[in-house]
């Protein structure tokens, strides 16, 4: 009787769902986040005056929900930007009536009572404060060490006479302090990619939080 050949079992590495947040898109997401808290914040807050203003008119609640669906929709696209960004996994949602057609009207009490729709809406309040703080840390960030980084080929320029950009005080085009800025440039753009991307890895997951994970 011919023996049977067993094939060995493969050894598969399990594939961790979390990508590594890329550092670059992340500092991306910060320079982008004024632009995006900015909208974020006036959605919400206009949203949430008119639909107060007009509570009592007929109009009033069709308008609500009809912000409601909107800013909704917004998450759901902030969740994939956020994802394709920083790396972080942002699951989908679930429906929120999940079993058989439900009415109108027990849709829209489901959205209502889902606190997602209430999270979002504080989602997008905080956007305007971290928007502004993460579009400052960024620019600093890159500036102090493209500065640095680029003085040296300034000094090196003008000592040759190939430029008439100059450092001043006059001390700083020194060799040494040259060198010394140029090392401290890349210690400082180093560190800000990575601090960049813990921001990035960190706000996904608050936002993860708030956008994805019912409360």
């Amino acid at each position: 009787m011919p023996k049977s050949i067993c094939a060995p079992k493969s050894q598969a590495t399990p594939i961790n769902p979390k990508r590594t947040p890329r550092a670059y898109s992340s500092v991306f997401f910060m320079l982008l986040g004024l632009a995006t808290g900015i909208v974020y914040f006036t959605t919400a807050i206009v949203g949430i005056a008119v639909s107060a203003g007009r509570a009592f008119l007929i109009v009033g609640f069709p308008f609500f929900l009809a912000f409601i669906g909107i800013a909704r929709v917004i998450s759901l696209g902030e969740g994939r930007l956020l994802e394709a960004m920083t790396g972080e996994r942002m699951p989908r949602r679930r429906p929120v009536h999940p079993g058989p057609a439900q009415s109108l009207w027990a849709r829209i009490v489901a959205m209502l009572k889902d606190a997602r729709t209430w999270t979002t809406l504080v989602y997008f309040i905080l956007m305007l404060p971290l928007g502004i703080a993460y579009f400052v840390v960024a620019v600093v960030g890159l500036f102090v060490g493209i500065a640095c980084i680029v003085a040296p080929i300034v000094g090196i320029l003008g000592h040759f006479d190939l430029t008439h950009a100059t450092i001043e005080p006059a001390w700083l085009a020194t060799p040494p302090v040259v060198v010394a800025m140029a090392f401290i440039g890349v210690v400082v753009l180093t560190t800000f990619m990575h601090v960049a991307r813990g921001i990035g890895r960190l706000h996904a997951r608050v936002a993860k939080r708030l956008l994805v994970t019912p409360g």
